[in-house]
Order: C-alpha cells, then sequence, then structure tokens
C-alpha cells in the first residue's frame, strides 16, 4: 500500500514526466541533425564551384609549354665546380703558437708556402660540339682565377673541363670537356626581339649543389640597363625571374625554349646578396661572335675607334644643341686613331652608328667592340648643331693603344662654371672661364701644364665662353699646336705650347 502510494505521488509523477521529454527531445534533434547534413551536402553538390573550360585549357597549355621548355633546355645547362688555389707563406717564428699551428720547421730553410683551395659553383649552357668536344658558355666571374674546373650534367655524370676562353670586359667565358655521351646544343634565340613584358625563365643551379638544374619563372622587366658589376661593358635584360648566386652563367629562355640571355648578376640589399626580383642578363645576341671566336682563338677581339666617351651634362648638352638627345659626346680623341683618320672631332655628339641609334656611352662601347678590325663604318654626329655622317675604318683594340695617354687630344675634361659650382667654389659670381675637373697624366693639357681647378678662358688665343666655343676652337684652330690661357688663382696665365 505504501509502494503504490508513493509510485503513485505526485513528485514522482512529475520526475517521469520531465525523463521521457527529455530523451525525446534528445532523440528529436539527433534525428534533425542527422537528416540535415545529407541535406546541406546535396545543396552544395547542387551549385559546385566550376572553372570555365576555355580558361582551363588555356592554362594547362601553358603549363604544357612550360614543362617542354624545361625538358628542352635543362639537358643543355651544366653546373661548373671550381677550384681556386692559392698559396701563402707561413711566418717563420718559432715557437708557440707557430709550431702547435703549423708543426715544427726547419728554421734553416726560412718561412714555407701553405697551399688554400677554395671553391666555386655556377652555371653554364651548351652552345656547340666538336667531334666530341662540347663547349659550354659562362660568366668570366664563374671561371675566373680556377685552377681547376669540372662540368656536372643533369643525368648525374661529371667531367674535367678546359678554360677555352674568357673575357672581363663583357663577363664571358668558355669551357669544354669532352665525351661519347650525346647532349643537346641550347638554341640560341634573338634578343634584339625581346620585349618588356615578355616571359622569361631562368636556369642553373643557385645556391650550391642540393637546387641545382632549378627552373624560375618570371617576365622581362626592363632592356637596356647599364652599370654591371666589375666595369663590365654589356646592356642587360633585367628579369623579377628569381637568380641567385650560383645561377651566374645559366641561360634566360624565353617561351620557345630559346636562350635571349645570360644570367650574370643580381641587384639585392640584403647582406648575402639574395634574389629581391632584380636580376640581370647578357643579351645572346652580345655573346654570338664571342662564341665563335672563344672556339677560334681563345680571345675575344674588340673594335677600336679611339674617342674618351662621356655623358654630357645639362648645361654642356643646352650648348653643344643635343639637350634630350640620345647618344654619346666624344670629348677626347686619340692623334692617330680611327676616328682622328676618319674625321670625328673632339664635341661631336654621336647619335647613330651604321644607323643604328646610340642610347648612350657603354652601348656604343658595345657596339664599336662588336666591330670587326677593317669594317668601315658610318657614324652620325652632330657638330655645331648640324647631323652630318662620318665614314671610319675601325682598327683592333689593344692595351698599348686604348691606354696611350700622350695621344688623348686634348687630355682635359671642363665644365661650365655655373652659379652653383661658382658658390661652391666660393668665386666671384662674375668669375668667368671653363672650370678644369680632370687632367690626364701624360697627355698633351698635363705636358703643357694645365691643373686641375685652373679655369680655361682661351685655347690659342680665341676665347671659350662656352663649352660649344671650346669645342669649336679645338676643331678649328689646334691643327699642329695648343696652349691655353687661364686663371689659376687671382692670376691670369698663359700655358706652355703643345707641337703636334
Amino acid at each position: 500500500m505504501n509502494i503504490v502510494k508513493k509510485l503513485s505521488s505526485r513528485n514522482l509523477f512529475i520526475f517521469n514526466l520531465v525523463l521521457i521529454g527529455a530523451i525525446f527531445g534528445f532523440s528529436l534533434a539527433f534525428l534533425s541533425f542527422s537528416c540535415s547534413t545529407p541535406k546541406a551536402q546535396v545543396k552544395a553538390q547542387e551549385n559546385p564551384v566550376i572553372v570555365p573550360e576555355d580558361a582551363l585549357a588555356m592554362t594547362e597549355g601553358l603549363q604544357t609549354v612550360f614543362r617542354s621548355v624545361s625538358e628542352k633546355v635543362l639537358p643543355s645547362v651544366v653546373e661548373l665546380k671550381t677550384v681556386s688555389v692559392r698559396r701563402q707563406q707561413i711566418p717563420n717564428i718559432p715557437g708557440i703558437p707557430w709550431d702547435f699551428f703549423f708543426g715544427p720547421r726547419d728554421r734553416d730553410r726560412g718561412g714555407q708556402d701553405r697551399e688554400y683551395r677554395s671553391q666555386g659553383l655556377g652555371s653554364g649552357i651548351i652552345v656547340r660540339n666538336k667531334n666530341g668536344t662540347y663547349y659550354a658558355l659562362t660568366n668570366h666571374h664563374v671561371v675566373d682565377g680556377a685552377s681547376e674546373i669540372k662540368v656536372s650534367t643533369r643525368n648525374g655524370k661529371e667531367y674535367p673541363a678546359e678554360l677555352v676562353g674568357s673575357d672581363e670586359r663583357k663577363d664571358l667565358a668558355m669551357v669544354s670537356f669532352k665525351t661519347n655521351d650525346s647532349y643537346p646544343l641550347a638554341t640560341l634565340g634573338d634578343s634584339d626581339k625581346v620585349a618588356v613584358g615578355d616571359f622569361a625563365i631562368a636556369m642553373g643551379n643557385p645556391l650550391g649543389e642540393q637546387f641545382s638544374f632549378s627552373v624560375t619563372l618570371g617576365i622581362v622587366s626592363a632592356l637596356g640597363r647599364t652599370g654591371g658589376p666589375g666595369g663590365n661593358i654589356n646592356d642587360f635584360i633585367q628579369t623579377d625571374a628569381p637568380i641567385n648566386q650560383g645561377n651566374s652563367g645559366g641561360p634566360l629562355v624565353n617561351i620557345r625554349g630559346e636562350v635571349i640571355g645570360i644570367n650574370t648578376w643580381i641587384a639585392s640589399n640584403t647582406t648575402g646578396g639574395g634574389n629581391v626580383g632584380l636580376g640581370f642578363a647578357i643579351p645572346i645576341n652580345n655573346t654570338k661572335r664571342s662564341i665563335d671566336e672563344f672556339i677560334s682563338t681563345g680571345s675575344i677581339s674588340y673594335g677600336w675607334l679611339g674617342v674618351l666617351l662621356m655623358e654630357p651634362s645639362k648645361e654642356t648638352a643646352e650648348s653643344l644643341g643635343v639637350d634630350g638627345k640620345r647618344g654619346a659626346l666624344a670629348a677626347q680623341v686619340f692623334i692617330d686613331s680611327p676616328a682622328d683618320k676618319g674625321g670625328i672631332k673632339p664635341g661631336d655628339f654621336i647619335t647613330h652608328v651604321n644607323s643604328k641609334e646610340v642610347k648612350g656611352v657603354q652601348q656604343l662601347q658595345l657596339v664599336v667592340g662588336d666591330l670587326k678590325p677593317g669594317d668601315k663604318a658610318t657614324f652620325t654626329v652632330i657638330r655645331d648643331k648640324k647631323s652630318m655622317d662620318v665614314q671610319v675604318r675601325i682598327e683592333a683594340r689593344t692595351d698599348q693603344v686604348s691606354s696611350d695617354n700622350r695621344k688623348l687630344w686634348p687630355g682635359v675634361t671642363v665644365v661650365p662654371l655655373n652659379d652653383q659650382l661658382k658658390e661652391n667654389l666660393d668665386l666671384d659670381k662674375n668669375a668667368k672661364g671653363l672650370y678644369v675637373i680632370d687632367v690626364t697624366s701624360g697627355a698633351p693639357a698635363d705636358i703643357v701644364g694645365l691643373k686641375r681647378g685652373d679655369r680655361i678662358l682661351s685655347v690659342n688665343g680665341e676665347k671659350t665662353g662656352d663649352i660649344a666655343a671650346f669645342f669649336k676652337v679645338l676643331r678649328e684652330k689646334t691643327g699642329s699646336e695648343l696652349w691655353f690661357g687661364i686663371q689659376r688663382g687671382d692670376a691670369d696665365v698663359e700655358s706652355l705650347r703643345f707641337k703636334r
């Protein structure tokens, strides 16, 4: 009876009701969740993200192109391993710590030499094959000073290599190796057809063997860049294709798999010289004659014009009537040089060579250097604000003729004495003359006693109020003799006389 009362009590009834409701609610929620998930999935599947077929086909086509280029060119790329050996004399200092580090030595023999070996790594590209001798083009700075050179190919084989030739001015070199194995030759393109925005594919061995035979992609960022390291006279293709140390000497390739440049240097603000999207390659057209000359003679020959070139200042350009024009100023001319014999004079502004526009000093040096000795070339110059053509027969450049300062005419560099220069030199505002900023040692101007800081007032008795007048007198009044009227300090003096 008591049990029946307890079971039928109000509290127990409420408890049972709540428990049943909780179980029902949980079951309903679980059923609802399990049913809703497939519905959401079905809904998502009803509106999938679809890539347009034409866009996908185009992208896959481009991917196929990059694969094909890599498969075509990489077998022609080589890794260059170099060893440079230098010897240094061990000081002959007896006792500790020298004997500890270098071992005891015969005191009577004095200091001994010790050999130091340093390793280097670079890249190259196979461009010729003659009866099993393969020739690979690379940079001069990759093999400079190397005592040993080895070539490694993509298939893992390694061959001893020889230096065929090297040229510092163009930063080009060639090595050769012999094998019965077959390797494809790289296809050389036409770098004159390269345009900003073109695809650029860099290949080589960046940052050591761990990353050998890498391929990186970018675009051609700019053309005609100058200012390469080490006095390099090339113009350059600029690219944002990642280039790092070890890529030097490797190819820069277009989308057809044609070599359009040789990776050479990078501009970087990092200590280790890491890639920041500023890589530079020598245009392949700059190398084509060099390849043949390396193989045939082991060196590169240069044409010689015989002028000292400079980029004119704005005031000089305005005085000569060439402000805003592209070209290079022949500030001085070597006596008896091809330029002198052909009729190029100091003060001529060269704008074209064989109808090809001259963009600046460095490009003109490259164009003239690529002319063969004996070639006749037409130089378009602006003289007295008029354009004219001058025919010159190019001669071979040698260190002897290009450094003979005794024949550099007149051997002095001057600038207009403008207000800013007067202020810097603490000169009177009414001071006149052309300010001497440089006198070449051993040149005629040096022989007659001209000094840096002098102000030239006249040449051979003719007043030279501006740069144009200065060059005009040099052209027309100094055929056999040269002297200057100058102001040095507060004194007006006349220089000695130089006879040609």
